[in-house]
């Protein structure tokens, strides 16, 4: 038991083998806008988060490379991958309210998109136990024909759809603040990926309700919590033991894919969560041995306050080694229980 009385999952002192972090320069030339919270120094912060992990030793840095054609083409339209392309090469601007791409952001995107790929081929061969895709923009809004809220390309749904065409059944738990309706689109019916996000609700995009559960073959494997304003830590924990669990037990997944956005955290300016960094380690925790070892990503999503971000970089890197690593203690005491509850209640076979 950690702090608060939390579970804390297999956490120790010493790393338990060794974690890809993939980050690629263009990542940082994709500009949004002056004043845009999805900025180029959330990837500072986040690499500041991972010298700042007790296992940073553990910590194997790579390169990833872009994203194909084909890859693309499993989510997206070619209708949206050739609008897009041609929209930023010719210097870009805003694409919603919340979305903008500049002059380098598909650069940005393909390899944001090709990141997850490149990182199931490297921990395939054993270049290491684990993976953290430091990229950005981010991607779960994308929907097959449309980039929105921040994102351009659906980084997890690319990674998902590749192994699932491999014969993979994929696992994603999206831990963003906002629900990830992208990556439930790309999914809903498809029987082979299981997407279950844990969201503040309302928030944007305003998708993400209990009822949301998928279609025809994919019926059961769409599940959404949506959280009131406030929910903790403790909520959170709760949510993985009735709901997560119970999900993995009955689709068996062969891997996890984690959207980790880090906006749940309670100094946030976008959302009305209040997880601590500590949090984070112990859900992350929970979740690395619903899959089989060596089959586990963790794709950054949103984050917003860059100290925040930074703590819970450095708290995730941790627990997916195995690293007992609190840099602020779990929350408990928030609201939410009686949603996990309706949720469990509505994902019952």
């Amino acid at each position: 038991m950690g702090p608060s009385g939390q579970r804390t999952g297999t956490l120790c002192l010493v790393p338990s083998g060794a974690l890809i972090f993939a980050s690629h320069e263009a990542c940082l030339r994709h500009d949004p806008g002056g004043g845009h919270p999805e900025q180029a120094g959330r990837l500072g912060a986040v690499v500041a988060g991972l010298a700042g992990a007790r296992a940073a030793e553990a910590v194997v840095r790579v390169t990833p490379r872009a994203a194909t054609r084909e890859e693309l083409l499993r989510v997206h339209t070619a209708e949206h991958l050739d609008a897009l392309e041609g929209f930023c090469r010719t210097g870009g601007g805003p694409i919603d309210d919340d979305t903008a791409a500049g002059p380098g952001s598909w650069d940005a995107a393909l390899v944001a998109a090709g990141a997850g790929p490149d990182l199931v081929a490297r921990l395939r061969s054993g270049e290491a136990d684990t993976a953290f895709v430091a990229v950005r923009p981010p991607g779960h809004h994308a929907t097959p024909r449309r980039s929105m809220g921040f994102c351009l390309l659906n980084n997890v749904a690319v990674t998902a759809a590749s192994l699932a065409s491999e014969g993979e059944r994929v696992l994603i738990v999206d831990i963003d603040a906002h629900h990830g309706n992208g990556t439930q689109d790309v999914f809903y019916r498809d029987p082979r990926v299981a997407y279950l996000s844990l969201h503040e609700w309302p928030l944007y995009p305003g998708t993400g309700w209990l009822d949301q559960r998928g279609a025809g073959e994919g019926e059961g494997t769409t599940v959404n919590i949506p959280l009131p304003s406030g929910a903790t830590g403790d909520v959170y924990l709760r949510a993985v033991e009735q709901v997560v669990e119970p999900l993995a037990g009955r689709f068996r997944p062969t891997w996890l894919l984690v959207s980790a956005g880090f906006d749940a955290h309670r100094a946030d300016p976008l959302t009305g969560l209040s997880l601590s960094a500590g949090d984070f380690a112990v859900l992350v925790a929970e979740l690395v041995p619903l899959v089989p070892p060596g089959r586990v990503i963790a794709l950054l999503e949103g984050g917003y306050d860059l100290a925040a971000l930074e703590s819970s970089t450095a708290a995730t890197v941790d627990a997916l080694l195995g690293v007992r690593h609190f840099p602020e203690p779990p929350t408990t005491g928030g609201p939410g229980v009686e949603m996990v509850s309706a949720a469990r209640r509505s994902g019952s076979p």
